[in-house]
């Protein structure tokens, strides 16, 4: 490791770290635009200028200089100083000066460093350079005359997203970051160049003209629209959250978010419950809560009730359901909305094993019934590096257009039992080969032919499911599984059935049920229910929330519920006290205390830890795969209520064309 001196401090880095990440070791800040932690090094804006001796009389770009032993290095020199003031000025000759009127306005790095190292005046006087605006798509709002060409987000698009969208035209003074022939930024993570742009040329369309940084309230929270979790902030004001940004977190999410986590927000204020709802007559009526409760009581289920949870309800919710449901006598609970029945008495056998972290460092993957980029984003950018590596990809399931290097083995899960031969070879010599199972393969004999695969090695467990349901996880561990399915409860006839935001549910088989809805959005759920009574979203409510790779984290509370809706535990809570039945708590902090106590692990935030894998069972695979997600926009009930998703959805994968204001 070699060492070097910075600004007289004599520090140990790394063999191959950088000048500048040496200087960041020695607690010193270097301005920087084009460099970035993920990214390859461009050493194009300059900004990060030091002097280094032994070395040439000039200042020089840290980023692309490595750093080796015996170096003195200078940051705060008169000759640097001189240097960063130099570069500002011209970054900033053909910048427009629009800051009042610019997104970006409070959080952007041109602002801030031209404050910190630029010069107090301009000396040039002839006319700034303009460029034409470009058309990304509904999500990205371009004024690409801002643009420093600092080439960041091509670099994203290239080398994480994987697709080759947006790139540079032209040369010298005519150079012009575009996409290509002028079409939308399609992919599921396009706009992370927004968070990426350090200048205002990139910023969120949907957010235009909203609000500043700093009247927002911030507040830490998850993203519920898939089983990854990334974990976000939600930037609020009064009672709306206006955006969604990723938090990084380098085991989860790095410091990506998929388009759909970050833009479904909008629709937190649309097609909202806000009222509780009684069905009279076929059609339903407003009531208040003691009307709703008391139709309830008169259904008398007895111990003929059940509780369906849907894809975005936090554990204590689910928790607080299943209290009533057993004080009533009844232990019918469901997670799984669209009927799956695999089994889960070991949940090492439905965990992402391998971790998100550890997957990158795969050498063998057969991906199985799962189109990765809709079903997990950020789960399909470690699949990316992991191929950049060298890993061997291959694929069970119809063709989708993958971001990197894979062989497509057929549709038919069959194909499980007799792998061709090169796959089976691939994977026996791989030292950390995997097999990833996704919604499509969630069948009995699709997981025991996949656990009959060799893909456990000393200190490495190569077993994944890909779950899509943020809720799936948290509910498999509190027991929301019968072992037919939702078909057990559908055969059961109950009287009554809670359903705590399940809008996949195929309600048809429930005719005779009484149907209680408890939700946040006027869904299908919504629309098939006897009582609706309105409840608190994701950003509405503290929650507990496991992802597919079983780690427990925590959402904290970003705003109130509209009208008269009420968190869900509170609802349960009343209609226990309805139904006559005690449930053991009578305050949030009760409710967390006893669900710990009942799943202890519940109260870690981390990995929970499965223990091992069991054996495979006797299952044969067979039958052709279907993906369930046909179009990746509108996977939830509050998705749907989005405007910002349902014009992804018609534009960008239905291909509509762009309408104009006045239509």
């Amino acid at each position: 490791m070699p060492k070097v001196t910075v600004d007289g401090e004599l520090i140990e880095v790394p063999d191959g770290a950088t000048v500048l990440q040496a200087c960041e070791l020695a607690g010193k800040e270097i301005p920087r635009f084009c460099y970035h932690e993920r990214l390859s090094i461009a050493g194009n804006c300059r900004m990060c200028l030091v002097e280094v001796k032994p070395g040439p009389p000039k200042p020089q770009a840290s980023c692309a200089l490595p750093a080796t032993e015996g170096q003195e290095i200078r940051t705060d020199s008169p000759m640097v100083k001189t240097a960063r003031e130099g570069v500002m000025e011209f970054l900033l000759i053909n910048h427009p000066l629009d800051c009042p009127i610019c997104d970006q306005g409070g959080e952007c790095d041109l602002q801030d460093q031209s404050v910190a190292y630029g010069r107090g005046g301009s000396r040039y006087h002839e006319n700034k350079r303009a460029v034409t605006e470009k058309h990304m798509g509904p999500l990205i709002k371009t004024v690409m005359t801002r643009c420093i060409h600092c080439t960041r987000c091509v670099r994203f698009s290239e080398e994480i997203a994987g697709v080759d969208e947006i790139g540079a035209l032209y040369r010298g003074e005519n150079m012009q970051i575009t996409t290509y022939l002028e079409q939308a930024a399609k992919h599921e993570l396009s706009a992370n160049v927004i968070d990426l742009c350090p200048v205002g040329a990139l910023t969120s369309r949907p957010y235009a003209f909203e609000a500043r940084p700093w009247e927002l309230k911030k507040t830490l929270s998850i993203d519920v629209s898939d089983a990854v979790g990334a974990n976000i902030r939600l930037d609020s004001r009064g009672r709306e959250v206006m955006r969604a940004l990723p938090r990084t977190n380098d085991d989860v999410n790095e410091e990506w978010l998929s388009d759909k986590g970050r833009y479904m927000v909008d629709g937190l204020t649309r097609r909202r419950l806000d009222k509780v709802w009684i069905r009279r007559n076929g059609k339903l009526a407003e009531a208040s809560w003691d009307e709703a409760f008391k139709a309830i009581a008169k259904a008398k289920p007895g111990a003929s009730i059940a509780a369906i949870a849907g894809d975005l309800v936090d554990c204590e919710t689910m928790f607080a359901a299943k209290k009533l449901v057993n004080a009533l006598g009844s232990d019918m609970l469901e997670g799984r909305q669209t009927g799956m029945s695999y089994p889960t008495g070991n949940l090492a056998a439905v965990n992402f094993n391998s971790t998100f972290a550890g997957i990158e460092t795969a050498d063998a993957i057969l991906i199985v019934g799962s189109n990765v980029r809709w079903e997990a984003p950020l789960v399909n950018v470690r699949l990316r590096k992991a191929a950049k590596r060298g890993a061997k990809v291959f694929v069970v399931g119809p063709h989708w257009e993958t971001t990197f290097p894979a062989e497509f083995l057929g549709d038919d899960a069959a194909v499980l039992h007799d792998l061709p031969g090169h796959v089976t070879e691939a994977l026996a010599r791989a030292e950390r080969p995997a097999v990833i199972v996704g919604g499509a393969g969630l069948a009995k004999g699709v997981l025991d032919a996949a656990l009959a695969l060799p893909v456990q090695r000393d200190g490495w467990n190569g077993f994944n499911v890909l779950h899509m349901a943020a809720s799936r996880m948290g509910g498999l561990m509190l027991g929301y599984a019968q072992k037919g399915g939702i078909a057990d409860i559908a055969k059961a006839a109950p009287k009554v059935v809670l359903a705590l935001g399940a809008d996949e549910v195929d309600w048809s088989a429930f005719g005779d049920s009484f149907k209680v809805y408890i939700g946040h959005h006027g869904d299908k759920g919504a629309h098939a229910a006897d009582v609706i009574l309105p409840a608190a979203a994701f950003s509405e409510k503290d929650g507990t929330y496991v992802n597919t790779e079983g780690r427990v984290q925590f959402a904290e509370k970003a705003v109130f519920a509209p009208g008269d809706a009420r968190e869900d535990w509170t609802i349960l809570r009343a209609l226990a006290d309805a139904l006559g039945v005690n449930v053991g708590f009578d305050s949030f902090a009760e409710l967390q205390s006893a669900m710990i106590a009942e799943v202890p692990v519940l109260g870690v935030e981390g990995l929970a830890d499965y223990g091992k894998l069991p054996k495979a069972g006797k299952g044969k695979a067979s039958g052709a795969i279907a993906y369930p997600i046909k179009d990746f926009y509108l996977t939830n009930p509050i998705a749907r209520a989005s405007v910002t998703m349902q014009q992804c959805s018609a534009e960008l994968l239905h291909g509509d064309e762009v309408r104009e204001a006045a239509e």
